[in-house]
């Protein structure tokens, strides 16, 4: 029987006894910084971002010819992963506020990160290759009065507008990953 472990109880101190309020413990809670997930203001930038991706997708939409060049397939392509994903972070960002619920976690953190970080990359660069078609069209080949470049130019305006609407995301979630 000597060969059997047995449980060793270490002396721990007690908490000290509280006498009321003004001796009660104080619990520090990080502050949520707007624009950090499950905040109001990740909800406002998240619903920006959508509503400017959804404005630019209209707009190329309601042109006939987008189809027949690349990047603005392109821009269309990159901002409807956009929309579809500021859409379901908006979602996310939602149930955080009703339920009073923290995200704090470092696996959301990390997953909001990386999705804000590509994301932001293919709208901005969809957003560059339509501007240099634009530029192409209106500038160089002086073929506006045939083709939409007013309607070219504003859908990749609101490309570039919802692009900058994800970047505070982006930078505060990478922030708030890199302080954990």
């Amino acid at each position: 029987m000597s060969s059997v472990s047995r449980p060793t109880v270490h002396p721990v101190e007690a908490p000290p006894l509280t006498d009321g309020p003004q001796n009660a413990l104080i619990r520090v809670r990080m502050k949520d910084v707007q624009g950090m997930p499950g905040t109001r203001g990740s909800l406002s930038l998240r619903l920006t971002q959508f509503v400017f991706g959804l404005v630019s997708i209209c707009v190329m939409a309601t042109t006939s010819d987008f189809r027949s060049v690349t990047a603005f397939r392109y821009l269309v392509g990159a901002v409807s992963v956009q929309i579809l994903w500021s859409l379901s972070m908006a979602v996310v960002d939602i149930y955080a506020l009703l339920v009073r619920r923290s995200l704090r976690k470092q696996i959301i953190f990390r997953l909001f990160t990386v999705g804000d970080g590509i994301i932001s990359t293919l709208t901005f660069a969809a957003a560059c290759a339509s501007a240099g078609i634009t530029v192409l069209i209106d500038n160089d080949l002086d073929k506006c009065s045939m083709n939409h470049c007013a309607r070219f130019q504003t859908a990749t305006a609101m490309a570039y507008i919802s692009c900058f609407a994800m970047m505070p995301s982006f930078l505060l979630n990478f922030w708030s990953l890199a302080s954990q």
